[in-house]
């Protein structure tokens, strides 16, 4: 590692020179009291200082005497920094940093201590012209400490939340790869880490899985930033309390979210849907598969496959297919393969082709009539036409398709050819 910065005397005149040492010295003398007053004022500006107790406070004084008396010792000439002169600084760092403190917090310890110092070189030089020259000759080798030791301090900081950030990881990856198993942990720290998720032996739970289909900023949608992005939007609570376990891993993320007592399926799928659209407005687009709910951990590698499988119901541009929106009709009409389309009726596939094009009208009547179990004056209320109207419409499907709206099995072909091309659409397949 490389020699600190030299903060000794530079190239000045004699008079300076002792003006400089004079002001060292004065505020050497008065060091623990410079040092108390900038503990009280970090106190007072940094909120997540002011919560602690006395003995963290006096480690904090510890922290700026030893800066202090570092400086003012090299401001004086008296010695070069090494790196070696900031071990102490880097493990109060690290303190600081397993204690949960943010970074910037630290970094405004720093300038606090530095504001407070200089103040205090100023108020012992005096307001001699002379005082005030020596005063100002501090100011640059003063700002290269400052740097120096705070960029030290930041590295044992980044490097101590890298550790953590990879541990947490292994941990959630180890996890994850258990309860796709089928089984959750029951001792160690793997059931900790559980418990924190709210995941039980028998915690209804689904899964959910996500992959980048296009990015807008940088055109590569397999960049892991993409996956932490979606894995930190995920993690966020949704309408229920809690953390959520989400893992980035074979260029998918994975979530298992908890459902919560006052919650249910749809809860979630709304929560995952949303994460999707915000996404997708900051130039992220996923695709997402949710599965129904998994009564336990033993059902959860069932969950899995199913969200895997929900992702081949989402269109090439992204989106969320949600199992438990669906009806097993609209499922097995969004799996519907080549041979299935071609099975439909010509004559049903062109006159739905067309009436797409002039608005789907017929469909809507289609749609409505079974709703209504096939009262056609309340298909018309819903459809908000007139009784005549409506009656119109059916004979209007029933020329152009050869299918009759009135007998079960002629509308069951009429739902299945139009749930058959709304999927095509949905997956960009139609023509």
């Amino acid at each position: 590692m490389p020699r600190g910065p030299a903060l000794g005397n530079p190239r000045l005149s004699e008079p300076l020179r002792r003006e400089r040492r004079r002001i060292l010295h004065a505020v050497h003398d008065r060091v623990e009291e410079v040092a108390e007053t900038a503990v009280e004022v970090m106190r007072a500006e940094i909120p997540s200082y002011a919560l602690q107790d006395e003995r963290f406070f006096g480690d904090v004084q510890d922290q700026v005497l030893e800066h202090y008396q570092m400086q003012l010792a090299a401001l004086a000439g008296d010695r070069d920094m090494t790196p070696e002169d900031l071990v102490f600084s880097r493990a109060a760092a690290m303190r600081r940093a397993r204690a949960g403190f943010a970074l910037e917090d630290w970094i405004s310890a720093f300038r606090v201590g530095r504001q407070v110092l200089w103040d205090a070189l100023l108020d012992c030089a005096g307001t001699s012209a002379e005082a005030q020259q020596a005063a100002l000759s501090l100011v640059t080798p003063l700002m290269r400490y400052v740097d120096y030791a705070s960029t030290h301090a930041a590295q044992a900081y980044v490097e101590y939340q890298q550790h953590v950030v990879a541990d947490a990881d292994r941990e959630r990856r180890d996890l994850l790869d258990q309860l796709l198993a089928g089984v959750a942990p029951t001792r160690g720290p793997l059931m900790a880490a559980a418990q924190a998720y709210g995941v039980g032996p028998r915690s209804p739970m689904m899964a959910v899985v996500a992959v980048c289909v296009g990015d807008t900023r940088t055109g590569d949608p397999t960049s892991a930033e993409n996956g932490y992005a979606a894995s930190a939007s995920i993690s966020v609570a949704g309408p229920w309390a809690g953390r959520t376990l989400v893992v980035v891993r074979h260029g998918e993320v994975v979530a298992v979210p908890v459902v919560r007592a006052g919650m249910d399926a749809e809860d979630i799928c709304a929560h995952f849907e949303t994460v999707q659209r915000r996404l997708a407005r900051a130039g992220t687009m996923l695709s997402m598969g949710i599965s129904t709910v998994a009564q336990g951990a033993g059902e959860l590698p069932r969950a899995y496959q199913e969200a895997r499988a929900a992702l081949d119901l989402v269109p090439d541009g992204g989106g969320v297919a949600a199992l438990p929106r669906l009806s097993p009709f609209d499922y097995l009409a969004l799996r519907a393969d080549d041979l299935a389309r071609q099975l439909v009726d010509p004559r049903v596939r062109l006159m739905l082709e067309e009436d797409r094009r002039r608005g789907d009208t017929l469909a809507a009547t289609i749609r409505a009539f079974a709703e209504a179990d096939l009262n056609l004056r309340l298909a018309a209320e819903r459809l908000r036409v007139h009784h005549n109207t409506a009656h119109y419409r059916l004979r209007r499907i029933e020329e152009r398709s050869g299918r009759n709206p009135r007998r079960i099995a002629d509308l069951l072909e009429l739902l299945v050819a139009l749930a058959i091309r709304d999927g095509a659409e949905e997956s960009g397949d139609c023509e």
